[in-house]
């Protein structure tokens, strides 16, 4: 019976025409299978590692799968580790696979017919809006002027732009689910492709937005920013104006919340310009990312970049939690564990080991993340590029996603939701901006 509730679950965003979604080949390396998944285990390989054999088993021991373990052979198998060997089992039946999703795995990990159930090309409400998108990198206004923490010093070596991007292709995916901590697949969902920055908002990238007068009253978003291109009425309406800072003096004032020393923004730029900005309502996170040619990722879009779409990863890189992957439990400056001080918040991309699926850092700890969706504890279904969105309660909670550096290990799987109000300003909540292809 659980197979059967599975495929119904997934069949409302699988089986898209070629036309719509085009799935890579079954022997496409790090392909991990067509559709959305639903594996009982978020171990779907996604590159080979030396040392390693095939899906008979490894000459190396193996925790991790997703890193450790050449990918699984066919869109109905998925990559796992048994007694610590490399391995490969059947996704459960009624998960969608072939080369345009249109049929579904049976019991003994073979794609093929329905079993008497409706193949068809899906349509609305099924499949992701957009797919097969080019990726197209233009300069944020935000990295216009370059700069610490708003040009090449970012990331590994403080080599990398800090305004960098990368596609996160459609797909489909369940929803809050990674087959470990998290089981439920009650909740699918769809995709489209979309730009996510690689990095969370730095505070050399906030302080451009600052300069430019911007995050006050006085220069609100244009009606309709920052909307998410799939969802009519998502963008910036009047009504927020009033949720801004009077004036650029008592947003820098605003900036330094909690009264603690942890807060990031400094009035004249210094050695936090890589950091992440903090102490950032939900409004300004918003605005910032429409100012800057974004806006904020839905919190389906967000959970698929951290959950690696359809591989359903418990963390951004995999299957286990280390402090060489993520910044959590203040030890980001190498003290022990809870211990929390400023200098436990680390600049973007610290932890490159951590990134994830498609190349984005700190998916997991450093600051929690603004997401645009209102806070609801059942997740909105349908969900084809869905944001939740209740009218008239502005300052309802917002989710938040990701975990920061105060978080226990569990707050940073990529399966975790929180929230805080719109209005919140604490030392642990930032933001990352999304981009419409």
């Amino acid at each position: 019976m659980r197979s059967l509730a599975l495929f119904v679950s997934i069949s409302l965003v699988s089986g898209c025409s070629q036309k719509v979604r085009v799935f890579p080949r079954d022997n496409d390396a790090g392909s991990g299978g067509s559709g959305a998944g639903g594996s009982g285990s978020s171990t779907v390989s996604s590159s080979s590692s030396s040392g390693t054999g095939g899906s008979g088993g490894s000459g190396d021991a193996c925790v991790d799968p997703a890193a450790q373990c050449p990918p699984a052979q066919g869109a109905c198998m998925e990559a796992v580790c048994i007694n610590g060997a490399c391995a490969e089992r059947p996704r459960p039946a009624g998960t969608a696979c072939g080369e345009d999703g249109g049929e579904v795995c049976d019991a003994s990990g073979a794609c093929g017919g329905c079993d008497g159930m409706e193949c068809e090309p899906c349509g609305e409400p099924g499949c992701p809006n957009t797919c097969g998108s080019a990726d197209v990198a233009e300069v944020p206004p935000s990295c216009a002027d370059g700069g610490d923490g708003a040009g090449a010093t970012c990331g590994p070596g403080a080599t990398e732009d800090c305004c960098a991007g990368a596609l996160v292709p459609c797909g489909t995916y369940l929803r809050g689910y990674d087959g470990a901590s998290s089981t439920d697949d009650s909740s699918p969902a769809a995709v489209s492709d979309f730009r996510l920055d690689r990095y969370e908002i730095t505070v050399g990238r906030f302080r451009a937005f600052v300069n430019a007068g911007q995050g006050v009253q006085a220069s609100p978003p244009a009606i309709g920013a920052g909307r998410h291109p799939h969802v009519d009425g998502s963008g910036w309406i009047t009504a927020w104006n009033g949720r801004l800072a009077r004036d650029t003096a008592a947003l820098k004032s605003a900036l330094k919340c909690n009264g603690d020393s942890l807060w990031t923004w400094t009035d004249a730029p210094g050695s936090n310009e890589e950091l992440p900005i903090n102490c950032i309502t939900w409004f300004e996170a918003f605005a910032f990312c429409a100012w800057d040619g974004g806006r904020l990722p839905s919190e389906a879009e967000w959970n698929y970049a951290a959950s690696g779409g359809d591989e359903h990863r418990p963390y951004p890189w995999g299957a286990s939690i280390d402090p060489e992957r993520a910044v959590y439990e203040c030890t980001g400056d190498g003290s022990a564990a809870g211990r929390c001080a400023f200098a436990d918040i680390r600049p973007v991309g610290s932890r490159p080991s951590g990134d994830g699926r498609w190349g984005h850092a700190d998916l997991a700890g450093n600051v929690w993340e603004w997401t645009m969706d209102w806070w609801r504890a059942e997740l909105p279904a349908p969900c084809i590029d869905c944001v939740h969105r209740v009218d008239g309660e502005h300052d309802a909670q917002r989710v938040t996603r990701g975990g920061s550096y105060r978080a226990p290990a569990d707050d940073v799987r990529a399966a975790n939701r929180d929230f805080s109000y719109a209005t919140d300003r604490v030392n642990n909540i930032g933001a990352r901006c999304a981009r419409d292809l």
